[in-house]
């Protein structure tokens, strides 16, 4: 699968992009794990056109992530095509256009998702991004705006036709948020369609290495992309990327996989840790972490873990926090020796 020059072979997976998460460190974890591609936090358009420092900040990439892409938001033709001008200059491989964003303050004001209730304008935006860079544009989009608005099989032609490089799909309308299963059928629809030409990336739970491989199998998208459950969870491109392997090559699952063990999971999480906190400061550093520490999966199984997690996701200092993760390794360690 390609986009643009760049050649992401038969299985890519790619870290979407994500308010307060995908920032650089988190990044660089993905990628270390195994993401194709990865994606900064979403860039508001009208903001960096402003030269908001915060905003600025977040078109900051190192070649170590590459390839990555950028993704901006915005409701305002001339912003966007500007905003889409200065983001070229930071870089990246890709330019990403989010009309997928449902959250209220985003969606509501008529940027995000709330594009899919202004067809017209979403082309425009797209079209004018497209003839104004050189680098490849693509797009992040869901289904539709509710139920009864289900436009994306039309929406994915005329995009195409606007001349993006490839088209992510989350299987999810507007109106059901983060809420409900994705409905990866009309994804598959899209791929299916004999008019597209584009690569088709599917987008929405995508928790585990079964479900990735069902959806290049059954669905034949030529990419997915994992949002959510890459929360605390960096090494999930591993797991994914071991399974599909070992699917493709014939192998036993013991032939590929090198599963991780707690202690190199926590490891990950408390370097996680250790970058936020040198990245921003302690106190943010630490508030930054703990959405990562209150997901993982590595606490799940750990009895009577709940006063333990209440101590660990209100520690404000990184000496406490820490002292608590080493003796939750100190503790389990015990356990399994006994």
């Amino acid at each position: 699968m390609k986009i643009g020059s760049i050649d992401f072979g038969r299985y890519p997976v790619f870290l979407a992009p994500m308010e307060d998460v995908t920032d650089i460190g988190f990044r660089l974890l993905c990628k270390r794990f195994g993401a194709a591609m990865v994606y900064t936090e979403f860039v508001s358009a009208e903001a960096l056109v402003r030269d908001v420092k915060s905003t600025v900040q977040k078109l900051v990439i190192s070649d170590e992530e590459r390839p990555v892409g950028i993704q901006i938001y915005g409701r305002d033709i001339d912003a966007m095509v500007e905003a889409a001008r200065i983001v070229e200059q930071a870089g990246p491989d890709v330019i990403d256009l989010n009309f997928g964003c449902p959250v209220k303050k985003v969606a509501g004001k008529g940027a995000g998702a709330g594009m899919l209730q202004d067809i017209p304008k979403m082309l425009d935006i797209t079209r004018q991004v497209v003839n104004a860079v050189k680098l490849p544009v693509t797009v992040k989009t869901r289904l539709g705006w509710n139920s009864e608005q289900l436009v994306i099989t039309t929406l994915a032609e005329q995009l195409q036709d606007c001349g993006i490089k490839a088209l992510t799909i989350h299987g999810r309308t507007r109106s059901q948020m983060y809420t409900g299963e994705a409905d990866w059928t009309l994804i598959g629809e899209v791929k299916s369609n004999p008019r597209i030409t584009i690569p088709i990336i599917g987008n929405g739970d995508i928790t585990s290495a079964e479900g990735a491989k069902q959806a290049f199998d059954k669905y034949g998208v030529d990419a997915i992309m994992v949002g959510r459950a890459t929360f605390g969870r960096p090494w999930i491109f591993k797991e994914i990327n071991d399974h599909l392997n070992s699917e493709a090559q014939h192998l036993n699952n013991s032939e590929t996989h090198n599963l991780l063990t707690f202690d190199e999971k926590l490891d990950i999480l408390e370097e996680l840790l250790r970058i936020n906190v040198e990245r921003i400061d302690e106190q943010r550093g630490i508030i930054h972490t703990r959405r990562h520490l209150a997901a993982t999966p590595i606490f799940k199984a750990i009895p009577n873990f709940r006063p333990t997690r209440i101590a660990m996701l209100r520690a404000n200092h990184l000496d406490e926090l820490m002292g608590i993760l080493e003796q939750t390794r100190v503790e389990l360690g015990r356990k399994s020796d006994g």
